[in-house]
């Protein structure tokens, strides 16, 4: 029975960490990232694996840390944070994201260039900060690093082989209050569930 549960809180880990990081992920700079190297390189499959090798690292970090942090507070306090930071990411993703500087990138390959880049551009970025607390909220930290990492790809793959075509005329801006509404309804879930306690 304990087995089913966890297997269960599992899968329910990944569900929760790829939706989130896909929707989030709409319209973040590192989404705008992706767009700009598939415009400078074009080579789709080696900007896609620095995506997935940077995404693992910076994740993998995040979601260490977020384990940590679950461990030493109690359930009803990560809850409430969880929580808290479900909401705060909400109105977070309303506000736009741009590239600042100049998106060219050096002329190294297209995978060291998009890993390094993806890498950096990660730190502290929402999608990251998500990491974070859903690590602390699930135990199985894989899950969790799975379902973000694949909520990455999900997100931009696509925007790799759209390239910058598309990239002045996707709906932005709607994406990004759907993006808020799914924060904001899990984020009033961890603090309900906090206060049910």
């Amino acid at each position: 029975m304990v087995s089913t549960s966890r297997g269960q809180r599992s899968v329910q880990a990944f569900v929760v960490a790829i939706v989130s990081i896909a929707i989030a992920e709409i319209g973040d700079r590192t989404q705008l990232l992706s767009l700009a190297l598939a415009a400078h390189y074009r080579k789709p499959w080696p900007i896609i694996a620095g995506i997935f090798v940077a995404t693992i690292a910076n994740h993998a970090v995040a979601g260490v840390l977020g384990r940590w942090l679950g461990v030493l507070l109690t359930p009803r306090v990560l809850d409430m944070l969880v929580g808290a930071s479900m909401v705060a990411m909400a109105l977070w993703v309303l506000r736009a994201d741009t590239l600042r500087g100049n998106p060219e990138v050096s002329n190294k390959s297209a995978f060291l260039a998009t890993a390094g880049a993806f890498f950096v551009a990660e730190i502290g970025d929402k999608t990251q900060i998500a990491t974070l607390a859903l690590a602390a909220a699930y135990p199985n930290l894989v899950a969790v690093v799975a379902g973000t990492t694949a909520g990455m790809l999900i997100a931009n793959v696509p925007a790799v082989f759209i390239g910058d075509a598309l990239s002045g005329k996707l709906p932005i801006r709607a994406m990004n209050y759907v993006a808020a509404v799914v924060f904001g309804v899990l984020g009033v879930i961890f603090i309900a569930r906090a206060v049910m306690m």
